[in-house]
């Protein structure tokens, strides 16, 4: 195997390709990625057996081949080379020369025969979003993915397809968050896609955006699903992921349809304070922030071995007055993941779900459980 290609965009691919590539693995060949040359292109393949990505680019002088290169090293040395073009061949005994300028690597490879199979994807269900409106609703609900849960379900984002609207929802016990968006899709149905999956996609996701910003045209995502499997395709890049099975929570039950306290709040006030709080807690000194709602003052209070802490800002209270508590860390994600000004913050009771809601439309859904605090076991 022969190929010539310009070093940026080898680059550029490996070091993508390589969030799919196994940091350990049994099968020694999952540490590395797979190098596939016919006919003037060059596919590249990361996989892990849960997580595959691929990418086919051009490549010049080429002859046909394959091999496997440890994904590290591969990538440390491209990375070293001089900017220009990079020659790369492989013998029959698997010795990879890697060349550039004055610049020269042996390495070796290994038997692209022993590199697991990618699972293929019917058509059968499938649809496409514009990328920018992807990455916005996989930031507003990854937060909320469980990251030590044994259940798997709760370790997945719900992708759910209903009436021509995409909603992602993801939940970890302790909160939830939805987003909805409209789509061109008249079938529906549902699946489970891992957290880890989306966060890799994120990534791929940040540099098709600085590629592609001033582009009149939005960048597409196109999805297809199977039983099994995911498959997202975008900007050349094929990622494959397994879909996690069990059953999905019935997640509707735990949304409120009615409050009995609303406050609308500007969000840089209140997660300013909640970050003055959570100087005084950590992992060792958990401690719920006590919240006090009323028509005159919205104040806050911790108390923790450090210290303790007084806070307030405005807000404009419907309904009861209420007090409360809650995780500083669990309510941060939530205001920072809703890219509001303001919201709406609805619950019916010191002990029952915190809603968050934007103020003019459903785009987004948060909701985070309450903390017993003091007063509340006391009474």
């Amino acid at each position: 195997m022969r190929f010539t290609c310009d070093k940026n965009l080898l680059c550029e691919v490996i070091n993508s390709v390589s969030l799919a590539v196994a940091s350990k693995s049994t099968l020694l060949s999952l540490e590395g990625i797979l190098l596939k040359c016919n006919n003037n292109t060059l596919t590249l393949t990361g996989y892990n057996l849960d997580l595959g990505i691929i990418k086919t680019i051009p490549v010049e002088n080429s002859q046909d081949g394959e091999v496997v290169l440890p994904a590290t090293l591969f990538g440390n040395i491209i990375n070293k080379m001089p900017d220009s073009k990079i020659d790369i061949t492989v013998d029959k005994k698997l010795f990879t020369v890697i060349k550039c300028e004055d610049v020269e690597f042996t390495i070796l490879g290994l038997n692209a025969q022993d590199y697991p199979e990618i699972p293929t994807i019917s058509k059968d269900k499938e649809f496409s979003l514009d990328v920018d409106t992807l990455r916005g609703m996989i930031s507003q609900t990854l937060f909320a993915v469980a990251q030590t849960d044994q259940n798997p379900v709760f370790k997945g984002c719900l992708f759910e397809i209903v009436d021509r609207k995409l909603l992602l929802v993801t939940l970890d016990g302790c909160r939830l968050a939805l987003r909805k968006e409209d789509i061109d899709c008249d079938d529906n149905f549902k699946f489970l896609v891992p957290g880890k999956t989306l966060t890799e996609i994120q990534k791929l996701i940040s540099k098709i955006n600085l590629k592609n910003k001033e582009d009149e045209e939005k960048e597409k995502v196109y999805i297809r699903v199977s039983n099994r499997h995911i498959i997202f395709e975008l900007d050349g890049y094929s990622i494959i992921s397994r879909l996690i099975e069990g059953d999905v929570v019935d997640y509707r039950r735990s949304i409120p349809t009615e409050y009995k306290t609303r406050l609308k709040v500007k969000v840089r006030d209140f997660m300013e304070c909640i970050n003055r709080a959570s100087i005084i807690i950590n992992d060792r000194m958990k401690s719920p922030i006590r919240w006090e709602i009323k028509k005159d003052s919205i104040k806050l209070f911790c108390k923790t071995s450090l210290g303790q802490i007084t806070d307030s800002f405005t807000g404009e209270l419907t309904g009861e007055d209420i007090t409360l508590g809650f995780n500083n860390k669990y309510m941060s994600d939530a205001l920072k993941a809703s890219e509001c000004d303001e919201v709406y913050i609805e619950t019916n009771g010191p002990l029952l779900p915190i809603k968050i809601t934007p103020l003019d439309s459903d785009e987004f859904l948060f909701i985070v459980m309450p903390i017993r605090i003091k007063d509340e076991i006391d009474g």
